[in-house]
Parts: C-alpha cells; structure tokens; sequence
C-alpha cells in the first residue's frame, strides 16, 4: 500500500452534474477519487486516478463499500463529498409518503451515512463536505420537501463539526443557488416547478433579478470551493454554511 502517492476522496453522485465537476477538479488537483453513483459512469472513464462503484447513498451499506475501496488505496480518506441528491418541486398536497421517505433518504439520510462510514478512517486534516443548497436557509413554493432535507443539510454540518473538532477534522457545506445542469433543467421543467413552461428562460429571469454579479455559479465554481475547502488554506474554517451564489441571498 502507498500511503504517499495519493490524497484519496469519494464523491457521491460524482459522476454527472455538480459532482462530475468535483471529481474532475479533484483528480485534476492530484486526489484518486472514489465515484459513486446510481447511474454509470458515461462522461469520464476509469483510470489510475479514479474508480467508479455503483449503488445508492440511501443504503449505509453502500457508503461502507465506497470506504473500503478508498481504503484499498490508502490506510486513511482525506477527503469525503455529500453530493448526491435530487430535486424536485412539490406542492404539499402532491407530497406522498413514498415520496417524502425516497427525497429524505437520499438527500440527507445519505450525507449521515456517508459521514458515519468516513469518520473512522480519518484523521487530521481530514475533511467532510456536504453539497446542500440556498434552499437550506430559505423556503419557497412548492418547495417544502427538498427545502427541509437542506435544512437538514446544514444542520447536520454544524453539529458534526463541533463533534469531530477535537480530533481536528473539519466539515462544512456549500450552498449553491441554481446551476444549469442537465439535472437541473430537468427538474425546473417539471409540473409544479416555477420553470415548468421554459426552464432556460425562468433561469435568466432570475439571474437578472436575483444575482449581485449579473451571472449564476457554474459547476467550476461549486468545485473550486470545494478544493479550497479540503486544503490547509481553508484550515480556520468549520461548521459553515458557504453561499456560493454569486450575490442572489448576501448574508
């Protein structure tokens, strides 16, 4: 085993979208990246950089899987992602019990389990990172569900960090506002989401009316906080909730 020649990281949900990003800007920074997904790998191929393992976050058994193939390269995980998730807007009455359970189980219920399987195997300087939302520090229509998962998020954030801090672990999250992904634009489209009629459109509306800097985040910008936030730059920094948001919710 070469404890030296690799900072190791799993990203959930790193292989489209935001995390495809991550784990992008990661192998580029020098990490072997651990990918999981529920979905194959499509858009970059395994290499000597990183290694894809299929599953779903929702299981804890699945997060375990993911540390015992980073452990495979390393005796330690330097790096953990919560990424994976989705959205999908909702008015209460449309809000089933099946649907409530799934939203909860991947979008928080997965970030408990990936920091339960990391904790263990990390030291100091070690870092956890959980992808949450501007929707975790504010509501809106239709919205509920999703909104409380990222509540949640950033919940689960700030406690941990005080429970780890000792051991000199740090954990924060990163709460984007819209990014044009295909994920994204997928979900604006659906009934009952406000860019149900034209996604693209309802996305440049609220850029005009919304962003301080006449623009939106791009998923290079989601990444670019996270390699920041994982480096020793960043090592004052814990329990925070970071907009990255180009200005739309200044705090």
């Amino acid at each position: 085993m070469d404890n030296q020649k690799h900072k190791i990281a799993i990203v959930t949900g790193g292989n489209k979208g935001i995390g495809l990003g991550i784990t992008k800007k990661l192998i580029n920074s020098g990490y072997f990246v651990i990918i999981g997904g529920k979905t194959k790998l499509t858009h970059i191929g395994e290499s000597n950089k990183c290694r894809f393992i299929q599953g779903d976050v929702s299981n804890p058994e699945f997060h375990d899987l993911l540390v015992s193939k980073a452990l495979e390269k390393n005796d330690y995980i330097n790096l953990y992602v919560n990424n994976a998730g989705f959205s999908e807007w909702r008015p209460i009455e449309n809000i089933s019990k099946e649907f409530l359970s799934r939203i909860f189980a991947v979008n928080l219920f997965g970030a408990f389990w990936g920091c339960k399987a990391a904790l263990p195997y990390m030291k100091e300087s070690s870092t956890i990172i959980n992808i949450s939302s501007i929707a975790g520090k504010r509501g809106s229509s239709n919205n509920s569900a999703y909104a409380a998962t990222k509540f949640g998020i950033n919940g689960l954030t700030q406690s941990l960090a005080k429970e780890v801090g000792a051991r000199g672990i740090r954990v924060n999250a990163i709460c984007p506002v819209l990014v044009k992904t295909e994920g994204l634009i997928e979900a604006l489209g659906r009934k009952s989401a406000p860019g149900n009629k034209d996604s693209l459109t309802f996305i440049e509306k609220f850029k005009l009316n919304n962003s301080a800097l006449n623009r939106l985040p791009e998923v290079n910008d989601i990444a670019e906080m996270v390699l920041f936030l994982a480096s020793s730059s960043a090592k004052a920094i814990t329990g925070q909730c970071i907009n990255v948001d180009c200005g739309v919710f200044p705090q």
